[in-house]
């Protein structure tokens, strides 16, 4: 049953650290950074939360932004130089677009690095995420089939 509503689902686990929600923890680190990597992390975040407006956020690893539905969808890493967003099952993922520029070598992952003066193809982007979703969807579907 998808929702219509364009705000993303709250994860009800809070850290033990502090309290914070794993959406609150991703806010602090955007606005932590203050520099084209919060503000990048923010924009790839409002494009997989319009992509996927069921997405949950998660806070994981301790200290990596994570996006789940059905599974992880993909993190946004943050680096001196790169925001990375590595997408959990990228090599399965049609990429018309060769946005995948990084971790291209393993059998699971993909990864996108975007630099400071990179643009967002914010459409195949879009695209990727919604595959991703899909991916994972299908594979819960197949599981619940199993049992």
């Amino acid at each position: 049953m998808k929702k219509a509503m364009a705000s993303v689902k709250k994860s009800p686990a809070k850290d033990a650290k502090g309290g914070a929600s794993p959406s609150e923890h991703i806010d602090a680190r955007i606005k932590e950074l203050g520099d084209w990597r919060g503000e990048t992390l923010a924009r790839i975040r409002g494009i997989i939360k319009q992509a996927d407006p069921d997405v949950v956020e998660e806070w994981k690893w301790r200290g990596v932004p994570v996006w789940e539905h059905d599974g992880i969808i993909c993190t946004g890493e943050t680096y001196k130089a790169v925001v990375k967003m590595t997408f959990a099952k990228g090599a399965s993922l049609d990429d018309p677009a060769g946005l995948f520029n990084s971790s291209l070598e393993g059998n699971t992952r993909r990864a996108i690095d975007i630099h400071e003066s990179d643009k967002i193809n914010e459409k195949a982007l879009k695209a990727l995420i919604k595959g991703a979703v899909a991916l994972n969807t299908a594979k819960r579907s197949a599981k619940k089939k199993k049992s």
